[in-house]
């Protein structure tokens, strides 16, 4: 859209959306992110003009100034090398990238365990990505040495949190600490794993990261009696975690992910 000269163009950046204007030749002058409030200039000559283009789109009153100074934790993100930085992990990365390169049989009597695991991991990531407008920021598919890896890592006010996603479609889960029986299947001893993950990204961290079994869509959850030290929650339940607070501040959540999003930060725990 051209108004005074200037092309409005939507965008986005980190998650979130962003309105760019820009000169006819291209070159930014200004951004508007809704959900900030805010016009970033690069420009202060062009305010005026920024604002005239932009006064369709304006929602309620708006800040405008240059942009922020970046943060210490954001320039250590820009410094990281595209190859080391896990931020762009999709849920369920890990188990994408197996299924590209091996889909497996099409037409198998039983379904892929690896598809179920990635729906639940998707449903999951998807309710942790919602959380950042209330201050937590999520990572997901952090690898580990030796093959395992942190499903989710959440980060906020109210701590740190390995979430990892349980495909529980329709069947009932039964947790007798330390182990955990899906429907019919066998039961495992996932909490005593869920718990080594946890201390394995609190060692790499320096920080207390606190167990989460995430269960997708099951029709019940009998508990012979409270795990130690771990939350049992359906996915519906985990916005519940945003209400935690009093733990770290916004510059310890984004010094935080800045460390984890770091592939480096994972290789010797």
């Amino acid at each position: 859209m051209r108004m005074s000269g200037l092309r409005v163009v939507p965008g986005r950046r980190g998650g979130r959306d962003r309105l760019y204007v820009c000169r006819p030749d291209g070159s930014r002058i200004a951004w508007y992110d809704r959900a900030a409030g805010r016009v970033d200039l690069l420009a202060e000559d062009e305010r005026d003009r920024v604002l005239e283009a932009l006064k369709p789109f304006l929602t309620g009153p708006v800040a405008v100034g240059p942009p922020p100074v970046p943060t210490a934790a954001q320039l250590a993100r820009l410094a990281l090398h595209p190859d080391d930085d896990l931020a762009p992990n999709r849920p369920g990365e890990a188990l994408l990238i197996a299924l590209d390169r091996d889909p497996g049989a099409g037409h198998r009597l039983r379904p892929d365990p690896r598809r179920r695991a990635l729906l639940a991991e998707q449903t999951v990531g998807e309710v942790l990505d919602g959380l950042e407008g209330a201050g937590w920021l999520a990572l997901h598919s952090l690898p580990l040495p030796g093959g395992d890896r942190v499903h989710h890592l959440l980060i906020g006010p109210g701590g740190l949190f390995a979430v990892h996603a349980l495909y529980a479609r329709r069947a009932r889960v039964r947790v007798a600490d330390p182990m955990v029986a899906v429907g019919r299947r066998a039961a495992e001893p996932l909490l005593r794993r869920l718990r080594a993950q946890a201390d394995r990204a609190a060692y790499a961290l320096t920080a207390e990261v606190r167990p989460v079994l995430a269960l997708t869509d099951p029709s019940g959850v009998t508990l012979t009696a409270a795990p130690r030290g771990i939350r049992v929650l359906s996915a519906g339940e985990l916005p519940g975690l945003a209400r935690l607070g009093g733990v770290l501040k916004p510059a310890d959540v984004a010094a935080l992910h800045a460390t984890a999003r770091d592939r480096r930060t994972w290789e010797k725990v």
